[in-house]
């Protein structure tokens, strides 16, 4: 079967690559996270990915206990190169040729982001990491997710959750939470759902860039988004 996207954006949180504690870099998820990528990109799928820092590092402990509010997010940013290494470790150990580029310079380690750059990495069939968020403090990884994918011309954002969909409330805490097969941008901004940041949305609305939010540890998931199969929860006009 063809792939119904040519170039996708994967937006993974930090806990993806996390250990059974939820904390930290267990090399046995990032091999896991490095075999479904590859799956996708079985099918021809051009694939970029930013990944967030929550298993090493959350900003928002840091200022809750006094730290500057920059500070905190330039942490932040660091710990998503080291997930960013990590999982392009995973991924070349397979075969999947890789680059991590970051939007803070580290030249020994990484590439500085270079938007075309980063574009003819994915029209060779390399797996592009983009890490470091956006560079700038007060942007979450989700901001970055969306300005990267639009960046990139992907024509579609997957954003990757614990649950296999959008809910009115938290389905693991309530057995009767509503769930969403599709949602305007609107209705996520106004319903305040918290599934991504207003910041993210608001781009991906001003782009029309969808996002579809999905389990991605759930059989297939992955494979039969990017076929086009029903999956997780459409954001769109």
């Amino acid at each position: 079967m063809a792939a119904k996207y040519k170039r996708i954006l994967l937006k993974l949180s930090g806990e993806a690559l996390a250990g059974p504690e939820g904390f930290g870099i267990d090399p046995s998820r990032a091999d896991q996270v490095a075999a479904k990528v590859q799956r996708v990109r079985d099918y021809e799928v051009e694939v970029a990915i930013v990944i967030g820092a929550g298993n090493l590092w959350r900003g928002v402990d840091g200022v809750h206990h006094g730290m500057d509010r920059a500070t905190a997010d330039h942490m932040g940013m660091l710990a998503t190169v080291m997930n960013a290494l990590a999982l392009r470790d995973a991924l070349e150990r397979i075969g999947l040729t890789t680059r991590v580029q970051t939007a803070i310079e580290m030249k020994q380690i990484a590439e500085p982001y270079i938007r075309l750059r980063a574009i003819r990495h994915l029209e060779k069939g390399y797996v592009v990491i983009l890490g470091a968020g956006t560079g700038n403090p007060y942007f979450t990884t989700d901001t970055a997710g969306a300005l990267r994918a639009v960046e990139i011309n992907a024509e579609i954002l997957i954003k990757a959750t614990k649950v296999d969909a959008v809910y009115d409330s938290d389905p693991l805490t309530n057995p009767n939470a509503r769930r969403f097969d599709e949602l305007t941008y609107m209705d996520a901004l106004n319903m305040r759902l918290k599934v991504m940041d207003a910041t993210a949305i608001t781009t991906c609305m001003d782009n029309d860039l969808p996002v579809l939010v999905l389990n991605p540890w759930a059989s297939d998931s992955l494979e039969r988004a990017i076929l086009g199969e029903k999956v997780g929860t459409l954001i769109r006009h």
